[in-house]
Formats: structure tokens, sequence, C-alpha cells
């Protein structure tokens, strides 16, 4: 069975009104990014970071997949298919996919900030000041904040190096280390990029680019790989 990679970025997720503060002039939800995405924000303000991730959960909670994820879930009929996503929404898993590596965390979890290794699935969209891991230490977002570094960015490397065919859905493939997962791809592989936006991408073989947004885009190349 071939081996399909997804790669994911805002713009599949936009469809089902989850917002990208790239489209907000550096902006999100009005909040720069410094106050509420940086080891410095948790630090100086965490009430105002668990309030920031409070409504975006919230946001998710009433958010569904839409035809883009619904589509690449349904790849998994004839191949084995692997989703890399720098999402942190669950839109992926709520279609079906059921490979999925998340590089930038996961909204609906939390973690120990004393042990990032003790992670706990939240069972709502409220994590508050005073809510512990099992060690007596705060709460805070299952996310990678700018600074930090990404665990999953080997693995992710490893899964690109073995794919078939690798696909982009809306990634303008500008945040690193992410966008230099298609580098690791073999120059023999099929690849296909799908976003709307002008993305200049030199010395990548075996390209085919659709400009179109991330449903209609997938459904032009599923009807291809299906």
């Amino acid at each position: 069975m071939q081996k399909i990679v997804v790669f994911t970025g805002a713009g599949v997720s936009a469809e089902s009104g989850i917002k990208t503060f790239r489209d907000h002039d550096g902006l999100w939800e009005n909040h720069k990014i410094s106050e509420v995405a940086t080891p410095d924000a948790w630090r100086h303000n965490p009430k105002l970071v668990l309030d920031f991730y409070n409504e975006r959960r919230k946001q998710l909670l009433s958010a569904k997949p839409n035809q883009a994820h619904k589509l690449i879930a349904q790849l998994q009929g004839k191949y084995d298919v692997h989703v890399i996503t720098q999402n942190i929404d669950d839109l992926h898993e709520k279609a079906g996919s059921k490979k999925v590596i998340h590089l930038h965390g996961e909204l609906m979890k939390c973690r120990s900030t004393l042990n990032p290794n003790l992670i706990y699935t939240l069972k709502s969209w409220k994590l508050n000041i005073g809510d512990k891991c099992e060690l007596g230490s705060q709460l805070r977002p299952h996310v990678v904040w700018f600074g930090e570094a990404v665990p999953n960015m080997e693995i992710a490397y490893e899964v690109a190096s073995k794919a078939d065919v690798f696909i982009v859905v809306g990634s303008s493939l500008t945040v690193y280390p992410a966008a230099g997962l298609v580098n690791f791809v073999s120059n023999n592989s099929k690849k296909y990029l799908i976003d709307p936006s002008d993305i200049n991408i030199q010395d990548v073989e075996n390209l085919i680019i659709y400009k179109e947004k991330a449903s209609s885009g997938m459904e032009k190349l599923a009807s291809e790989l299906l």
C-alpha cells in the first residue's frame, strides 16, 4: 500500500471557522502573539494566557470538519495515510484520520509545568489558575509556543522521508522548522501543494500546485488519487 503524507496548516481549518493570526497583521484574536503564545507571556500573565486558550477551545467545540478534512480521511480507504499538522485543533481526528502528528500541540490537552511528559485530555473548554497536575504544579496548555522546541519534529521528518505521495494543504510553507519537511521527501515522490496564495517554491521536483482553497483543491486531488 502506498504511503501518503499530508502536511496541513491553518488554511485547512480556516473553512471551519478556525482563525489564524497570520491573516490579521500578526494579531491573533486582537492579541499580540507575544502576549499569549510565548513562555514570557506565561511567566508574566498566566491568567491572560489561560483565558485566551479557553476562548480558543470554546470556539473549537462548535467547529466541524470541512470537506478538506473529510477527503483527507477518505484517502485512508486506499492508502496508508499519515497527517502531519501545524494546527492545534482536533478536526482531522473528528473527520476520521487515524494517524495524526501534531507539531504544535493539541488545544484540547494540557500538561504539567513541572513534568512536560504529564499530559492530560481536558473534559471541558476551561483551564484555570489553580488547576494542577498530580505533582501539584499548575497545568498549562499543551501547545508549542514561539521560542519553544518542536518535540515531534524528528518523528515528522522520518514519516515524510517515507512518503510515496506528499501533499501540502493550507500552509504557506513559511513557518520553520515545519516548512522544511518537503526537503525530506524523496525527489522521486509525487508532491502536491494546495493553497490559494502566491507561494514561491524552488528546487522541489515532481511538484504540482493547485492554487485553490483547501476544500476545492482537495476535491480535485482526491478525484485523481481515488
